[in-house]
């Protein structure tokens, strides 16, 4: 295959064609909602798609809900046993 530099278009493109660009065009939307991250290739590899990398992080959120939970409730039978002693 054969590769084209970035800063050069191809030869059936002209500028002029093209028309005039907009600064700024997207940005409202892309702050809307968007949030791009990159995967490291090892975490990629497992997680091949954007529904995988969901499901598996709704996952870790509510276990780690369930395990602030756990320590709230703790904590606060900690200190009402140690208010009656």
């Amino acid at each position: 295959m054969k590769t084209v530099k970035q800063e050069e278009m191809r030869k059936e493109y002209k500028r002029q064609d093209l028309g005039k660009g907009i600064r700024g065009k997207h940005f409202d939307d892309y702050g809307k909602g968007t949030n791009l991250v990159l995967l490291s290739p090892d975490v990629a590899a497992v997680f091949p798609d954007d529904v995988s990398v969901n499901e598996a992080l709704r996952s870790l959120m509510k276990i780690a809900r369930q395990s602030a939970a756990g320590t709230r409730k703790h904590s606060t039978v900690s200190r009402l046993v140690s208010r009656s002693r």
